[in-house]
This record gives structure tokens, sequence and C-alpha cells, in this order.
């Protein structure tokens, strides 16, 4: 077990234990075998419960997926409205957003990877509620642009596009990141947010 999934952190809220337990081995499982390749025993079995102990919490091993990917959400989307609310300039603000949506993504790779890589086993009103959350995420980034743009701190003549490359930026460093690497979380969190913002100041 990883040492981010061991720790359980990010599932501190889910009651019971034995239904954080599922939660944290299934995000085991889904990283290392795959969403479609693993199966309810391969997610008991890590947890050290029986299959029929699975079913008291979860129905299906879509819900499981979908409450992974709804506290995901819901934590990425609280740090990025908090930078979006935040007092200083539009620059300022968007550096914010990106070094801490950089570093739980750096942090909490496993889980990134699932949530922003597994959407397509979602059933479809759990897709739907994901989406409303995912459109919020970019409507936070998108409205610290557009007061840049306003302000004349920004030269962003695509403020959707750049919206969506600001947060896909992002989300890739699930994919890459490795604890043994050359940068720590927060080193990679300054370095994009530096990134990020000569992609989007106006130049002289």
């Amino acid at each position: 077990m990883t040492a981010e999934a061991a720790t359980g952190e990010a599932w501190g809220d889910i009651t019971p234990d034995a239904a954080r337990r599922l939660v944290i081995a299934a995000v085991e499982a889904f990283a290392e075998r795959g969403y479609h390749a693993t199966t309810t025993r391969d997610i008991a079995g890590r947890a050290g419960m029986s299959p029929a102990a699975l079913y008291i919490h979860y129905k299906t091993k879509e819900e499981l997926l979908y409450q992974i990917s709804k506290v995901g959400h819901h934590r990425s989307l609280a740090m990025l409205e908090e930078a979006r609310d935040a007092e200083g300039t539009p620059a300022e603000r968007l550096a914010a957003a990106v070094r801490v949506f950089v570093r739980w993504h750096a942090e909490h790779h496993t889980t990134g990877r699932i949530v922003q890589y597994e959407l397509g086993a979602l059933a479809p009103e759990h897709y739907r509620e994901i989406v409303v959350l995912r459109r919020r995420s970019e409507d936070a980034i998108r409205t610290v642009i557009k007061d840049g743009v306003a302000t004349g701190e920004f030269d962003v003549p695509d403020v959707s596009g750049t919206t969506l490359a600001v947060l896909s930026l992002c989300i890739d460093v699930a994919r890459w990141f490795s604890p043994g690497g050359s940068r720590t979380p927060d080193e990679v969190g300054a370095l994009y947010a530096d990134l990020v913002l000569r992609m989007v100041r106006r130049i002289g």
C-alpha cells in the first residue's frame, strides 16, 4: 500500500471505519490494476474483509469509484474557490490556485489518477454530478483569468481555451509524479505557478 493511501488522510470524513477502509483499498486496486480489471473481491481482500461485507457499505464497484471521485472533486473545488475568492491581484490568486491544485495532485497522485482519468466508468447520474463539480472548478480558474484580463494584467485572447490548458497542465501532474523524484509537491507547485503566469501575463 502506498503511503498516500495508507494514511487515509483524504478519507477521514468517510464513516464508519469499514467504509473508509474499503475506499482506501479501492484507490489502491484501481490505481494498480485499473478500474475495469479490478473486482470487488480484490477490493475486499485488500481491506481485510469478505466480499459480502463490502456489499453492506457499497452495492457496486461503481459506487466506490463514485465515492472516490466525489471526495476528490469536492476537495479540489474547495481549494480553487478559496484561491479565487482570496485577497490579492489576479496574478497572485491564479498562482495560489495553481500551486495548491498541483500540490494536491502530486501529494495524492494515486487518487488523482483515478479521479481524473476514470470518469468514463461512472454511472450516468454520477457522471453528471461530477461534471457539475468539474465545471465549477473551470469557472473558478476562468474567473481569475477574466479578472486579470479586465485589469490589463493578463493578455489572454481565448479565456476558455486558456482555462482548459491551465487545468490540464495541473491535472497531468497526477499521471507522472513520483514521490522518489527530484522535486517535492511544493516545488512542482511553485514551478507550475510560474509557468502559468508566464502563459497569461501581458508582456511589456
